[in-house]
């Protein structure tokens, strides 16, 4: 019989295991198997369910081999991987009769063949004959490698020492093995260093565990492999910055983040922009961008520049961007606009009449928002103006960028494709920074916002994007406005125009009492004509204590917005001395005014000095800034540090008292020269008119 010949096949006469007792196959009719037990019992049970059954096996000469992976033998060397195929070749011929791959029709050996010789006689032949080919076997060896090749395959025939996998540590003692590991590990928010500190610091931790000499240290060159071994993909010799974006890492595996419709998930996030601007103060800086990115089509909903810190009010008047349609400029060309794109632009118009004169970017409704754990986005302003729109919050797991990793990559393509095109431009680290990018030309914050703009619809919306494919056009990317063609029409079109209460509502509350002059605010009073019902009164808020409830904008710090919890609404009020300044101004200028009426002797609190240094202040910055003022800005940084010379060299004639800089809004102060200056040329201030140098009031 050929025992082989059966391997993998259920047939009449197999022994099977089945629900605990041996069986005999002694009928096969179709898929359902008759069973005969030691005991005498029929049954007759289904193949599939046979075989599933937990402990089906076939017993005796209908046993499969196990299956082999051949790809392991490539893992050994070539001449032990060839012993293993040659004495599969005699097993092969020790079970069937016949060597492998023999033409059909040729007949066994003798000795081999199943019907001549029985089963102990073929094994004793194969011995002798591998015996006279200079392969070593004896009967139990011929026996022991049968079993082994029945149960695993060839890979069961390969010499087992040849097949033991070496460690990646080798012979290093384990207790220096855990102690690299853990300095390596330590190594993570540490400043980059060499091998040779890393051998110094665990000599010190081995010592500090089991005592001096207790542990033996390999030598250098070994101590340096296992370094490479330990530290492989970790950076721990490169980059810090890479190393600490590595350790962060998250254990599970990366799955895309996916959507099906538009406005189903928007990530939002805030980074530096990589371009220098001219602020409202007239200094050169970078502005900070906050961008609210819809994952189904890649759409920019909103791209909003901060000329400072992003505030909360930011991130709220954002949202209020992202549901308001993109205007066409005066000067942006016809072809930007919606109804010369791919937008289906006069089915959508017939539904939302907002869309008639507006840009080609698509108007996206979020229903979730994911953001970081940032101050800005888990502020109550931020979470109100979501309430308000109507759009959940989805915090980001803590140190976690990869849950909005699509905003986070979209952030390194504006500065591939648009800031290295802008005057002013940085370079993302300061390896890649010009020698003085500050010095250079550079935009005003609201021109920058109107290029920025400008580009999302020219630019990024009409660029095809390798992750939008449509199902049945795979070979070919999509750009965000096509991408949002094809799932508008599956997942409808739902306008929120918000009005002017919503907006008001999203921006930051503060609680003041109504007096007779107004509301005061940060030294600025604030009053209306129509705030005389409520001067003196109680608001009716018993935990405010009966203030009343007053909105801002600290981009705008013209006026405020009083609710009115008697009768509903808002009552608008106007700053006092917004005559005198005649142009809106933000929270940190105001601040910056009154910083310098401090400095000058001033009192800060007056509102009518710091308004008269307000309005020259935003004067003086519309011009720029000169190289004047950055000059004195530098000579006034250079007098704060501490001299580098000892007092005793110095000269004696030098050895006065250091003059005091202008201060750093004035364009015509004069530069403070680093020489020797003789204390009788040194003429004193005059008395500061803050009305002479705010203007003619």
């Amino acid at each position: 019989m050929n025992e082989f010949a059966a391997s993998g096949v259920l047939r009449v006469g197999d022994r099977v295991v089945f629900s605990g007792r041996e069986h005999t196959v002694v009928a096969i009719s179709g898929t359902s198997i008759r069973l005969l037990s030691a005991s005498g019992d029929q049954s007759v049970v289904l193949l599939a369910y046979l075989q599933a059954a937990p402990d089906f096996s076939v017993v005796g000469a209908g046993a499969a081999p196990r299956a082999t992976a051949h790809g392991l033998l490539d893992s050994v060397p070539a001449k032990v991987a060839e012993r293993a195929r040659l004495w599969e070749q005699h097993l092969v011929e020790l079970e069937s009769g016949l060597l492998p791959g023999v033409p059909p029709g040729t007949p066994p050996r003798p000795e081999y063949d199943p019907m001549r010789a029985t089963l102990a006689q073929r094994v004793a032949a194969k011995a002798r004959e591998l015996t006279a080919l200079g392969i070593p076997a004896e009967v139990r060896t011929v026996q022991r490698m049968r079993k082994r090749y029945r149960e695993q395959g060839v890979w069961g025939l390969v010499d087992g020492r040849r097949t033991q996998r070496r460690t990646a540590t080798g012979n290093v003692d384990s207790r220096v093995v855990s102690a690299v590991a853990a300095v390596v590990e330590r190594q993570t928010s540490e400043s980059t260093g060499t091998k040779s500190r890393i051998l110094r610091l665990v000599e010190e931790q081995l010592t500090t565990n089991y005592g001096p000499g207790s542990v033996p240290m390999p030598s250098r060159a070994t101590f340096y492999r296992l370094l490479d071994t330990l530290t492989a993909g970790r950076h721990t010799f490169g980059s810090a910055t890479t190393r600490r974006q590595t350790a962060n890492r998250p254990e599970g595996v990366f799955t895309p983040t996916m959507a099906a419709r538009p406005g189903e998930q928007v990530q939002i996030d805030t980074t530096p922009l990589d371009v220098m601007a001219v602020m409202d103060d007239g200094v050169v800086g970078r502005p900070e961008l906050t961008i609210a990115l819809d994952i189904a089509t890649r759409t920019i909903c909103a791209a909003v520049l901060h000329p400072a810190r992003a505030k909360a009010v930011d991130a709220a008047l954002m949202l209020a961007r992202i549901v308001v349609p993109e205007p066409m400029r005066p000067n942006w060309a016809e072809a930007l606009r919606m109804s010369a794109s791919r937008i289906p632009h006069a089915r959508l118009l017939d539904i939302d009449a907002r869309l008639e004169q507006v840009a080609a970017r698509p108007v996206i409704v979020p229903e979730t928002i994911v953001i970081d754990h940032g101050r800005v986005f888990v502020s109550e302003t931020f979470v109100r103006a979501c309430r308000t729109l109507e759009i959940s919050v989805q915090p980001a797991r803590p140190r976690t960028p990869t849950d909005k990793g699509v905003v986070e990559r979209t952030f390194s393509s504006i500065n591939t494709l648009f800031c290295q095109h802008v005057a002013g431009y940085t370079g993302r680290d300061v390896t890649r920074r010009g020698a003085s990018p500050e010095e250079g030309a550079a935009w005003p914050v609201a021109d920058l916002q109107d290029l920025l703009d400008e580009w999302i619809v020219a630019g990024w919306q009409s660029r095809p994007h390798d992750g939008l494919r449509h199902p049945y056009l795979s070979g070919r990317p999509l750009s965000p406005n096509e991408a949002y063609a094809a799932m508008v029409a599956a997942s409808g079109y739902v306008p929120l125009a918000p009005s002017g209460d919503d907006y008001i509502e999203m921006l930051p509350a503060v609680w003041r009492t109504v007096n007779d002059y107004g509301i005061r605010i940060d030294h600025r009073t604030y009053n209306s004509t129509d705030l005389a019902p409520l001067r003196r009164q109680h608001s009716g808020i018993g935990i405010k204590n009966g203030q009343w409830e007053v909105h801002y904008d600290p981009y705008d710090l013209s006026r405020v917005w009083v609710r009115d919890h008697r009768q509903g609404g808002w009552i608008l009020a106007q700053w006092t001395h917004l005559p005198m300044v005649q142009q809106p101004f933000a929270e940190f200028t105001w601040r910056y005014a009154r910083r310098i009426a401090t400095e000058r002797g001033m009192d800060s609190s007056n509102e009518t000095a710091v308004a008269v240094l307000l309005a020259g202040l935003l004067r003086r910055a519309e011009a720029g800034p000169g190289p004047e003022q950055r000059a004195t800005a530098r000579t006034r940084a250079a007098a704060a540090m501490p001299r580098r010379l000892p007092s005793a060299l110095i000269p004696a004639q030098a050895s006065v008292p250091p003059a005091e800089t202008a201060p750093a809004d004035e364009p015509d102060a004069e530069i403070v020269e680093a020489e020797i200056i003789e204390t009788d040329d040194i003429e004193p201030f005059g008395v500061f008119d803050p009305f002479e140098d705010g203007g003619s009031w």
